[in-house]
């Protein structure tokens, strides 16, 4: 994630490896409460599709389907 201020004072919250996921926010925390908040979706979206997530992001996907934590 990255994290700009703008000479207005606003912050930008961008997910580098979403192209087109980003967030305007008053506060650093408003901004990047939102762009998680956009992230996610546009995750749930591609997997719901059967677009590839991006390689970086396959962390927070990374149970298996079979001996993962679901499976406990």
């Amino acid at each position: 994630m990255q994290i700009e201020r703008e000479e207005g004072g606003r912050f930008l919250a961008s997910v580098p490896d979403l192209p087109g996921v980003m967030a305007y926010g008053e506060s650093e925390d408003a901004a990047v409460r939102k762009v998680k908040a956009i992230a996610l979706q546009a995750l749930a979206d591609m997997i719901e599709s059967g677009e590839e997530v991006p390689e970086p992001l396959k962390v927070l996907f990374a149970a298996s389907v079979s001996g993962g934590p679901a499976d406990c």
